[in-house]
């Protein structure tokens, strides 16, 4: 369990670090638009500093494949989001953005369901799932990203409307959050294939799996949406809102796929599910615009 722990936080890292750098990079680029991805991809390619970022969150999701060999899904993603502080302090530091009061006490009420995540995983011997039948997974991911999908639309829509709000970016995060959701649970099932003694003996089994394509259809659309949104909205709200939407969505629907048991005792019990939902009531209350930045009359966004 430790070696899980320690692979969360170096994967915590990692992921801020990404998410800073690529915010860093879309500065200069042109306007990004989900509508042409091969062109956004082309844009992105061509940014040596983007790729450093890119580099950083591919390291990250090796860092969660050992993450989830040791620890149960729905710890392992609450563990996760103690990355939320360091991306605050980096994108302030590196970037200069400066979260709300509002946003800065949202964090804080995370890293209290952090932190009652982890008191539930203390002296804990849960079981870890490797694989989930195939048909329970599709149901719970093949909607999941057409609600992402048509979530995103709709918010593009609304940005594009005359004397529009200049918007937070949370729509964009939340839909974001439930694709990368479902590429946790991707994540997961490739790890319970691999083999650590013999990784070329296991690629067949993995290819064999619904994971891997799962992995690849979520990789790509959540790099041209992520970007895109990272582009128009401020780090420090997209991201903590895209990973509390990811972390809900894969420990609620990664406990039924892969049936791992939540715990028998009923205070352990009672401070996961008590973390959660304290994280998603913090997401539900962040606001959806900006303030005091109203949109000039007559102009088009």
């Amino acid at each position: 369990m430790v070696w899980g722990v320690v692979a969360a936080l170096v994967a915590n890292v990692l992921y801020s670090t990404g998410f800073v750098l690529e915010k860093r990079a879309l500065a200069g680029m042109p306007p990004l638009s989900a509508a042409q991805p091969g062109r956004a991809l082309l844009l992105l390619a061509g940014r040596p500093l983007w790729i450093c970022g890119a580099v950083a969150l591919a390291l990250g999701f090796a860092a969660q494949l050992a993450v989830y060999r040791t620890l149960p899904i729905a710890a392992a993603q609450g563990l996760f989001l103690s990355g939320l502080v360091l991306l605050l302090v980096l994108s302030s530091v590196v970037l200069g953005e400066r979260p709300s009061g509002r946003e800065r006490r949202a964090v804080a009420v995370i890293g209290l369901a952090l932190v009652m995540v982890v008191a539930s995983l203390y002296e804990t011997s849960e079981e870890i799932s490797r694989t989930a039948p195939t048909g329970i997974l599709l149901a719970l991911c093949l909607p999941t990203l057409a609600a992402g999908l048509v979530l995103y639309a709709a918010a593009e829509r609304r940005a594009r409307r005359r004397h529009r709000q200049p918007t937070t970016g949370v729509a964009y995060a939340v839909a974001v959050g439930l694709i990368y959701g479902v590429s946790s649970l991707a994540i997961k099932g490739v790890s319970g294939h691999l083999d650590t003694e013999d990784l070329p003996g296991s690629v067949p089994a993995v290819l064999a799996s619904p994971y891997p394509y799962l992995l690849l259809l979520t990789g790509v659309s959540g790099l041209v949406l992520s970007q895109t949104a990272l582009q128009r909205c401020r780090a420090s709200l997209i991201v903590p809102v895209c990973s509390t939407v990811s972390c809900v969505f894969s420990i609620v629907s990664g406990t039924i796929a892969f049936d791992e048991p939540m715990p028998d005792d009923p205070l352990r019990l009672l401070l996961r599910l008590g973390g959660t939902v304290l994280a998603l009531t913090v997401l539900l209350t962040l606001p959806r615009h900006e303030a005091n930045t109203p949109t000039p009359e007559g102009t088009r966004s």
